[in-house]
C-alpha cells in the first residue's frame, strides 16, 4: 500500500499539483482583502457597493432581523476564485516557459519514399 502511495505521488503529477495549491492559497491571502473590500470593482457598474446588495425579502425595521438575500456576498464570492486565478495564471505564464517543440522530421512515407529512390538510383 505504502509503495502504491509512494508510486503515485513520485509519478504523476501530485507534486506539482500540490505547489500549484499551496502557491493558490499564498495567492488568496494577497488577493482577498481588494476583492473583498471591491473598490475597483464597484466603480465599474456606477459605484455599487457589493457588500449592501441584498433582495429583502421581509423588511422587519430591524436590520439584524430583517430576512433577505445578499446578493453583494455572493457576487464577491463568484469574482474571488476568478480574480485569484487570473493572478495565478498570470503568474504562471510569466514563470513557467515552454520550450517549443522540436521540429518534426519528415513523416514516414517521405523517408520510405527516399530510399526506394536511392536504392532506384544505385541500380
Amino acid at each position: 500500500m505504502f509503495q502504491e502511495f509512494r508510486a503515485l505521488l513520485t509519478k504523476s503529477n501530485a507534486p506539482a499539483l500540490a505547489i500549484g495549491i499551496i502557491i493558490g492559497h499564498a495567492l488568496g491571502a494577497v488577493v482577498n482583502p481588494p476583492v473583498e473590500d471591491m473598490p475597483p470593482l464597484a466603480l465599474l457598474p456606477g459605484g455599487i457597493d457589493f457588500a449592501s446588495m441584498q433582495w429583502v425579502l421581509k423588511d422587519t425595521g430591524d436590520p439584524t432581523t430583517t430576512v433577505a438575500i445578499r446578493s453583494g456576498t455572493f457576487i464577491q464570492t463568484v469574482i474571488q476564485p476568478i480574480v485569484i486565478a487570473f493572478a495565478v495564471f498570470i503568474i504562471g505564464k510569466a514563470l513557467i516557459r515552454e520550450e517549443p517543440p522540436a521540429p518534426a522530421g519528415p513523416p514516414e512515407e517521405v523517408e520510405l519514399l527516399a530510399e526506394v529512390r536511392d536504392e532506384l538510383r544505385k541500380g
